[in-house]
């Protein structure tokens, strides 16, 4: 006799991911100053693709590559209005999670700026934070290269 698959507790396999392992994709989706930037913008209202682009200030072929993550990771739904599209989000706690974000980040700001195992990722679209940013390491690297 065939049993039904278990059903998903949170910690098991889905697909070729755990749960937490999705969950810490999720975040790391939320992890880009310009990603984060055009999500808080389009909180707002709907968004075109130019009102995105005027708001981040940074090229068309970025702002799309953002905006593509965002939708493709289920922040932001697309909708096509002739040539253009328009950008909104599509589930409202996703509002809640960003001013959530906001608050546990503002109580914990002095313990998030001296946190040596993260630092300011470093953003692609804004060379003036490339420079000297060591961006995000993982804990493996912190203590630099590996022994042999």
């Amino acid at each position: 006799m065939n049993q039904a698959p278990a059903p998903d507790r949170g910690d098991g396999p889905v697909g070729d991911c755990t749960h937490t392992d999705t969950v810490a994709r999720f975040f790391r989706a939320l992890a880009d100053p310009t990603r984060l930037k055009l999500l808080e913008f389009i909180l707002g209202g709907e968004r075109t693709s130019a009102d995105c682009v005027a708001h981040a200030g940074i090229s068309q072929p970025r702002v799309s590559v953002h905006l593509s993550c965002l939708v493709d990771c289920g922040y932001v739904t697309a909708r096509r209005d002739g040539k253009r599209l328009r950008y909104s989000v599509g589930d409202p706690r996703v509002a809640d999670l960003v001013v959530l974000a906001r608050a546990l980040a503002a109580d914990n700001a002095i313990a998030l700026a001296c946190c040596p195992r993260i630092s300011l990722a470093t953003d692609p679209d804004n060379e003036a934070e490339q420079v000297g940013s060591p961006g995000i390491r993982s804990h493996s690297t912190m203590a630099g290269p590996p022994v042999r």
